[in-house]
């Protein structure tokens, strides 16, 4: 698979934040690359210094052969990008704002076809001012487009929307790519990085710490299967879970507890025991598998949320 992002030891410094630290990766064409981390992570940073919105302190960026730095026009014509936070024009419909868009390339795609890429036909005559959360997202993405880019960038695309609407901008997400274009997602939702993304970033405090697909990062990390459940903080500062039958780590958050095991049946029934016999009472129990959330908890000690 052939780059067509390289990044090569890339800083950011604000004053004494180190917003991105000397990080180097590639994005292959075709692919669905993701950049997983938390608010304030740097994620923002590298993507908007990928796509010639911000400069970089020091390293190198190349775009589909083309120098960042020196050839940010030449770039962007070859891009899609799609902001974090997106102004529409709102007295203008939505096939109005595509139209005007187009108006700024050479090449576009048609209007029409935009619209029924990301599912808004009934909402083609609707001023933009009028959509919901999630109409609104669909056409950011759909301008992202308009000039038939061969990468496409989204930045947390999926932020503030509701369950329903985040699954439908996940469906032309993958439509996205299906067509042909490269897709750099940035996201702190780790089930998004897990249904999108071919590979994964993960991003901490401007470094990254981890870089493969999620079923490999997963795999990496834990063979264990995760036993999660609630009890109060006074029981859960009482009690300890090490000695638990098969149990190889446990980790608190808040009232939460997750016992990694490699024994569910053996750990569970300990576990209960230990409950009766205790007097503490296990409280929303689920068992489930490794996640991305349990690698980024492994290697920073704190949740993705923090």
């Amino acid at each position: 698979m052939s780059a067509v992002v390289e990044v090569r030891d890339l800083r950011k410094y604000y004053g004494e934040i180190k917003a991105v630290d000397g990080i180097s990766f590639t994005v292959g064409r075709g692919e669905i690359f993701g950049m997983l981390g938390p608010n304030g992570a740097g994620k923002t940073t590298t993507v908007e210094i990928i796509e010639g919105l911000r400069r970089a302190d020091s390293g190198q960026v190349t775009v589909l052969g083309l120098d960042v730095r020196r050839q940010p026009d030449a770039v962007k014509a070859r891009i899609g990008v799609q902001l974090q936070t997106t102004a529409l024009f709102p007295r203008l419909t939505v096939r109005e704002v595509l139209n005007l868009f187009r108006s700024f390339f050479p090449q576009s795609r048609e209007a029409d076809e935009l619209i029924a890429m990301v599912n808004l036909q009934e909402k083609a005559n609707t001023l933009t001012k009028e959509l919901s959360g999630g109409q609104r997202q669909r056409l950011s993405v759909a301008l992202a487009l308009v000039n038939q880019p061969e990468i496409i960038f989204l930045d947390e695309p999926t932020t503030g929307l509701d369950p329903q609407a985040r699954r439908s901008l996940w469906e032309v997400i993958e439509q996205v790519r299906s067509a042909g274009a490269t897709v750099f997602l940035t996201t702190h939702y780790m089930e998004e990085a897990e249904r999108l993304c071919d590979r994964v970033a993960v991003i901490d405090h401007g470094r990254i710490i981890a870089l493969d697909s999620p079923e490999a990062l997963i795999r990496a990390h834990f063979q264990e299967r995760a036993v999660e459940f609630e009890i109060n903080g006074q029981q859960a500062a009482s009690f300890s879970l090490e000695d638990l039958p098969a149990v190889t780590q446990v980790r608190q958050d808040g009232k939460t507890i997750t016992l990694y095991t490699n024994d569910v049946e053996a750990t569970l029934a300990a576990l209960f025991e230990r409950g009766q016999r205790t007097g503490f009472q296990v409280d929303a129990l689920h068992v489930r598998r490794a996640t991305l959330e349990d690698v980024f908890l492994k290697l920073t000690g704190r949740r993705i949320r923090d």
